[in-house]
């Protein structure tokens, strides 16, 4: 019994481009690890979160309180901004008796660039160096905050890297 059904020529000549692929090879253990591994692989706990009805002054005395420079804000379980000695500096430092009681959701940096913790290392530190953060939030697939990356933590994940070398 003959097969006389007409053949597709297209489906048999197809050639899958990723067949031959040659993973990329790394000579500077830096670079395959900020290529490779996730941004989990940075430290990024323990961390803060406040409230945006926090007021400014209750936000300025944990921020001391913790020795800390960034606290994350959360609502309803999701980031809504970022308060950091930064924003103190910038917003707060100068007109404190005006703004002590009010909610910090007036003086926070809001739409915080974030990174997620299935994204490359490298996310992170394009982040600091493209928006200027000093501070990344991390958020889970679900959109829920779990870290923040600072610059001591991606110091000591490049040095851990670098001693490798």
């Amino acid at each position: 019994m003959s097969d006389d059904s007409p053949r597709d020529t297209a489906a048999d000549d197809f050639q899958d481009p990723l067949e031959n692929y040659e993973p990329k090879s790394y000579t500077d253990p830096v670079e395959r690890a900020l290529a490779e591994e996730t941004v989990e692989a940075i430290q990024h706990q323990p961390f803060e979160t406040i409230s945006p009805d926090t007021t400014v002054s209750d936000a300025v005395r944990k921020l001391s309180g913790l020795h800390i420079a960034c606290l994350l804000v959360e609502a309803d379980g999701k980031l809504v901004g970022v308060f950091s000695d930064r924003d103190v500096l910038d917003k707060v430092a100068l007109e404190y008796d005006t703004v002590k009681d009010r909610p910090v959701r007036e003086v926070m940096t809001t739409q915080p660039v974030y990174v997620y913790v299935t994204d490359p290392a490298a996310a992170a530190l394009s982040v600091m160096a493209v928006s200027g953060h000093r501070h990344v939030p991390i958020l889970d697939l679900d959109d829920r905050l779990v870290g923040i990356a600072s610059p001591q933590r991606v110091t000591a994940f490049l040095q851990r890297h670098l001693g490798a070398a």
